[in-house]
């Protein structure tokens, strides 16, 4: 293999290995979240399905997401003593614990806040449904015609699982402006001086003959 194609071959792989992937697409949504000791699990129905037990603990979290598999925790410590032990039990009601996390900055719809996580302690009738809980605890719910959960306590105020370009990341993540990596740059230069150092040995040689 000569020289040239020899640097066209490391140019090409380290193009491929350091360039930054594609944003995958996202949406920006309320997911729901059932609580097993001090783990979070994606709710297998919605909460207008869903009829949790006296006990329960249960969280909603807004963020920007592509999928389940995806989809952000609701975040900080949540146990039903902490949230729900100064209520009572009573007859023909049951405690559900809630955790709201309405997201962070970077995942807010263009112009609005989102509001601080909260806990909630909803008492509700025995057959009450997830939804029923959060009717009791976080007015005004938006929902759109599909049934699907848009707004808690009123946020946000527009939109409604609305397709994103792809899903935000932290400043910890580099690239994440979908620009080139340092990574790309940094290939870039090796290649640079790769070519500089076998265009000297070519040089030298010639000049040794």
């Amino acid at each position: 293999m000569t020289r040239r194609a020899l640097l066209l071959s490391l140019l090409a792989g380290l193009l491929l290995a350091t360039a930054s992937p594609a944003h995958a697409a996202g949406y920006r949504y309320w997911s729901f979240w059932d609580r097993t000791g001090s783990t979070w699990t994606y709710a297998t129905e919605g909460p207008s399905t869903s009829v949790p037990s006296d006990g329960d603990v249960q969280g909603f979290r807004f963020a920007v997401s592509e999928d389940s598999a995806d989809a952000d925790t609701p975040r900080g410590s949540a146990s039903f003593t902490a949230i729900c032990g100064d209520t009572a039990a009573r007859d023909g009601r049951k405690r559900v614990a809630l955790v709201l996390d309405f997201g962070t900055a970077a995942d807010a719809p263009s112009g609005e806040t989102p509001p601080a996580r909260r806990t909630a302690c909803a008492v509700v009738p025995r057959d009450a449904t997830t939804a029923e809980a959060l009717a009791t605890a976080a007015k005004p719910l938006r929902y759109n015609t599909n049934a699907l959960l848009c707004a808690i306590a009123g946020y946000p105020q527009t939109g409604c699982g609305e397709q994103v370009s792809g899903k935000k990341t932290g400043p910890e993540q580099s690239g994440s402006d979908g620009g080139p990596s340092v990574g790309l740059y940094a290939g870039l230069a090796a290649i640079a001086v790769l070519g500089a150092a076998a265009v000297w040995q070519t040089r030298r040689r010639r000049n040794a003959a």
